[in-house]
């Protein structure tokens, strides 16, 4: 049966659509997963199966989530992984990872989830590519399924072990026609290339430093035979521009193109250490960037040269990346970073609130290739957030509520509607129990810290 949801009388609509507008006393009216409206309340229909009076609320497209690794919600702040880089990082956290089990997966899934869905965001990307155990990014997808978040999952890999020259364990890597086999099932069991897509898969190796050239090479033949997107990390920090210069005499971004991974189907996380040339191929190529600034502050691995990058067109989209790298997943609070991350870097000017929301949604949606997300307006997917105003920290900011959401502490969304559903409302996760979820995180948390020390 038809279902039609009617959002009114909101302080403001920030649309993203192509005028940018920013509608006071606004409102937006959704037929089943689809928005058919958005305009002054009085312009839209009165009458609808469920009303959400959105006084005094912001009212937004959902934020994007493109860089994620959520099993690493399991690990915060593990003391000896708390004050290095990268290679150091990872390194205290390969063996800890290696006793990951299915279970693991699918409920630090569910509460990286939760934390995304309540801080705004409605689409998120995760990228897994680590498998011991029993784990199968089937446990990722299940979990997306059971909370309602729109989800690109990025079947991640790694082939390439210390034995060979690569930084992580022999014991957590697998071979590479092992992995290509897995990613063509998932691609052919969950991909749905169609608009509204609730499942996509996003074809993953990990980083040039833990996969081969031919694995790279392979990978993207395969996503393009099947039409899917390419992930994987570059340009991170300078150790990983050392490498690539040592293993293949080439920049990160001069390897990426030799393997076939710029386009506009390909994006990249992190790229802080990308050189003007790499920024113009990108640009030239319609290469899109995940930028995560909290982790990229956290593991010291520097600026990202993001206003450059925007300048010159490059697709740029916001990621939270793993919360063992960034600790938490809140996705207003990386718009925040991001924003000031900018203007440390490169001026007071060199990143508006606005500009940061832009990132956030419609950069997310063309990083992620996709034009059915991102904006509120007619023939996009019903994927809708909104910030309450009468909060503590947002007091005496309500002359610009919208700079206001950026700008000041950090909020929880008051209601969420991802695919047309209420997925959070008045600001309680209604498809999960969330202190259930916590629980049972926490007991596997502390499981999973006890099986490395054993």
């Amino acid at each position: 049966m038809t279902k039609t949801l009617l959002i009114k009388n909101a302080r403001v609509v920030v649309t993203m659509d192509d005028e940018r507008r920013e509608i006071a006393g606004g409102g937006v009216y959704i037929r089943d997963n689809v928005i058919m409206q958005v305009g002054p309340t009085a312009d839209l229909p009165q009458d609808a199966d469920e009303v959400i009076d959105a006084a005094n609320h912001v009212v937004m497209p959902g934020l994007i989530n493109t860089h994620h690794h959520m099993y690493q919600s399991l690990t915060r702040v593990i003391p000896a992984a708390q004050n290095g880089e990268l290679f150091n990082w990872l390194t205290n956290l390969y063996p800890i990872w290696a006793n990951l089990t299915a279970d693991m997966v699918q409920v630090s899934t569910l509460t990286a989830m939760s934390e995304l869905i309540l801080s705004g965001c409605t689409t998120s990307s995760d990228h897994l590519y680590i498998y011991p155990n029993d784990c199968r990014l089937d446990d990722s997808i299940e979990a997306a399924r059971k909370i309602g978040m729109r989800f690109h999952a990025a079947r991640g890999s790694m082939s390439v072990g210390q034995s060979k020259g690569g930084l992580p364990p022999d014991r957590v890597v697998e071979e590479e026609g092992a992995i290509l086999k897995d990613t063509q099932r998932l691609i052919e069991t969950y991909h749905d290339a169609g608009r509204y897509a609730m499942e996509r898969i996003v074809v993953a190796p990990c980083s040039p430093f833990s996969v081969s050239r031919d694995l790279m090479k392979e990978a993207a033949s395969m996503a393009r035979s099947y039409g899917v997107s390419l992930h994987t990390h570059l340009a991170e920090n300078v150790n990983d521009i050392a490498y690539s210069r040592e293993k293949f005499n080439m920049t990160p971004a001069e390897y990426a193109e030799d393997c076939g991974w710029v386009g506009h189907d390909v994006w990249h996380a992190h790229c802080v250490q990308l050189d003007d040339d790499g920024i113009y191929m990108f640009s030239r190529t319609g290469t899109g960037i995940a930028h995560c600034p909290c982790s990229n502050m956290r593991l010291a691995s520097g600026i990202a040269p993001i206003r450059k990058m925007l300048d010159q067109g490059v697709p740029v989209g916001l990621g939270v990346d793993g919360c063992a790298s960034n600790d938490s997943g809140h996705m207003l609070g990386e718009v925040r970073q991001a924003m000031l991350l900018q203007r440390v870097g490169y001026g007071p000017d060199a990143m508006t609130a606005r500009q940061a929301l832009e990132v956030a949604t419609l950069g997310g949606a063309k990083v992620l290739n996709r034009d059915d997300i991102g904006a509120l307006k007619p023939g996009m997917a019903a994927d809708i957030v909104m910030f309450k105003l009468d909060q503590i920290g947002f007091a005496g900011a309500l002359h610009d509520p919208v700079a206001a959401l950026v700008f000041c502490t950090p909020s929880n969304v008051s209601y969420s509607i991802i695919n047309g559903k209420v997925v959070v409302r008045d600001g309680v996760l209604a498809t999960v129990d969330l202190p259930v979820v916590i629980e049972r995180h926490n007991a596997l948390a502390r499981e999973l810290a006890l099986a490395t020390s054993a």
